[in-house]
């Protein structure tokens, strides 16, 4: 009988200990890969990201801007897209400038820090591409409140529409390493380096 009753108990002790450690070891990122044809691009996401539209005004006009973002605790990833339509493609210079310099004159007027560093990129064809990573210490009263890793991207589409790639993810909350170390993490690295446009 009291054989029978401590078998019991370590089963049960045992599902317990196998439960307690599957909870321990999920983890907080649920990487999974978003199609965006609409877009022309798949993504890697840690979650299931939400999508809004907006219109921006550029120019006596109006461009479609689609985001795709998902929060996980600190950090949101996000990627927008913009498509500039054939036509207006000799303003695709300086919309690029003005989105860069949006987010870099913030940093810099906060107190905060910009580094920029060489990177790649791989094309839905596989093809490796060059691009720039920029790395922002956003502050506020001289203190690091938020660090952030952009990168643009543009592509031209077979009917000839340009497509403005922004890939980010801003992290809240101060911390003793720069931007470029905290966000060169394999966390962050497989969300930059496993997007590919078109």
């Amino acid at each position: 009988m009291e054989q029978g009753l401590f078998r019991r108990f370590l089963k049960v002790a045992t599902v317990l200990a196998a439960l307690v450690f599957l909870i321990a070891c999920s983890p907080k990122l649920d990487w999974r890969t978003v199609q965006s044809p609409q877009e022309r691009y798949s993504a890697l996401f840690p979650g299931k990201p939400d999508k809004l539209d907006r219109r921006i005004p550029y120019l006596d006009q109006e461009l479609l801007q689609t985001l795709e973002a998902v929060k996980i605790d600190n950090d949101i990833y996000s990627i927008s897209a913009i498509q500039l339509p054939v036509n207006q493609s000799a303003s695709l210079s300086k919309l690029l400038s003005q989105l860069q310099a949006n987010l870099i004159d913030r940093a810099k007027a906060s107190g905060g820090d910009v580094a920029v560093e060489d990177a790649f990129y791989k094309a839905a064809d596989k093809q490796r591409l060059p691009t720039k990573d920029y790395f922002l210490d956003l502050k506020a009263n001289g203190k690091t409140q938020q660090l952030m890793r952009v990168r643009w991207i543009n592509r031209v589409a077979p009917n000839g529409d340009s497509w403005i790639y922004q890939i980010s993810v801003l992290h809240g909350g101060a911390g003793s390493d720069n931007a470029k170390t905290f966000l060169s993490k394999e966390e962050y690295e497989n969300f930059f380096s496993d997007f590919s446009p078109e």
